[in-house]
């Protein structure tokens, strides 16, 4: 078969051409976004003249419009799984001709997308039966559940630098999430907050008290509006509330619950801006949620709360990180509504994630007065 074909041709057959071209799939969800910099980092870095263009849901986009290690950003929209959107894709993306695929959602959609733009060389993970449409699918690593998602995404970009360069180096760094955000853009963070009533000179910690892919996930509201409260008397911070649109109906219930005034930016920005406003605060305390990881990539202090999800696997990938977290004998079990008391969540205290934001404030607190 012709890709089979394509398959075996080396790289100097591609480098006939002025440069390369690159299309990646990026990842679904704006925590996977997050974790797959790395690997988008390394490719790059082994493909340093090749045009990288990142095929991603438009929302996540604003989250790379600044990164150098991509050259495009192709949005699409995706509200249902549909034959006539795939072909659609496919049709736009052919006309770009490009020389290699990189599939980092391990949907059978992304797969079928890229099988019909006809590109030579098809990397992605052999899920399911998608792997027919693949010129090289790659076998899923047998570590997959017991380490953390970062190297997923990057063992992919090590399996394309062996079978394409011959090389083994893509391992050998120490994986890098940083998110650049540009002075502009915390300019204009800065100005969004003090219009809607900030006061920049004090401390401001964000609250992220959503998580719109699962009820499980989230810390009750009640300890999200007590802790809201203490933050404020015992630190003289401000505090807003972060989040998507789905998450508004979280925070509309905590601010009903609170005894001090909160800035609710809930579902009023998009990603990028949010992005923007997490760099500028002094400290994120949120639950398991895709904010939690722009957060520390942007170089904010961030507890993060888990309960029913595996921080192993799926925790921020960063020193500034810190996990809440109680052992209990049904977690982690990626459920998204808990049939019994929640107890990984509930057995969580106030007091608890007031003391590590305290132990925090106490570290560091030559960066605050």
């Amino acid at each position: 078969m012709a890709y089979d074909f394509f398959a075996s041709l080396p790289l100097c057959v591609f480098a006939l051409k002025k440069s390369m071209k690159i299309l990646v799939r990026g990842t679904n969800w704006i925590g996977d976004a997050v974790m797959s910099v790395p690997a988008l980092r390394e490719l790059r870095r082994i493909f340093p003249d090749a045009k990288i263009s990142l095929h991603t849901r438009s929302g996540v986009d604003a989250l790379f419009s600044d990164a150098k290690f991509i050259d495009e950003i192709v949005t699409f929209d995706k509200n249902r799984w549909a034959v006539k959107d795939v072909y659609d894709n496919a049709q736009f993306l052919r006309d770009d001709n490009f020389d290699l695929a990189v599939l980092l959602p391990n949907s059978f959609e992304s797969a079928l997308t890229t099988f019909l733009t006809r590109i030579p060389r098809r990397f992605g993970y052999n899920k399911d039966v998608r792997g027919l449409l693949l010129t090289d699918p790659i076998a899923v690593p047998e570590w997959k559940n017991r380490r953390h998602e970062v190297f997923y995404y990057l063992h992919l970009i090590a399996e394309i630098e062996r079978r394409m360069l011959g090389r083994e180096t893509v391992l050998q760094t120490d994986p890098d999430v940083t998110l650049d955000i540009p002075d502009e853009r915390k300019a204009a963070a800065k100005r969004l907050l003090s219009d809607n009533g900030i006061n920049l000179s004090q401390k401001l910690i964000a609250l992220g008290v959503g998580s719109t892919n699962s009820r499980a996930k989230r810390w009750p509201v009640k300890s999200y509006s007590d802790l809201s409260d203490k933050l404020q008397t015992e630190f003289d911070a401000q505090v807003v509330l972060v989040g998507s649109k789905g998450d508004a109906n979280v925070a509309a219930q905590l601010q009903q619950q609170v005894s001090k005034r909160v800035i609710d930016l809930t579902g009023k920005t998009n990603i990028g801006e949010a992005a923007a406003i997490l760099s500028v605060v002094d400290m994120l305390i949120s639950n398991d949620m895709g904010l939690a990881h722009i957060a520390p990539a942007a170089g904010t202090r961030t507890i993060v709360i888990f309960g029913p999800t595996n921080p192993e696997t799926t925790r921020p990938y960063s020193a500034i990180a810190e996990v809440m977290r109680k052992q209990v004998e049904c977690s982690p079990c990626m459920l998204r509504t808990c049939p019994i008391d929640h107890r990984c969540m509930t057995w969580i205290s106030v007091d608890e994630v007031f003391e590590a934001a305290n132990n925090i404030f106490n570290a560091n607190s030559q960066d605050f007065f």
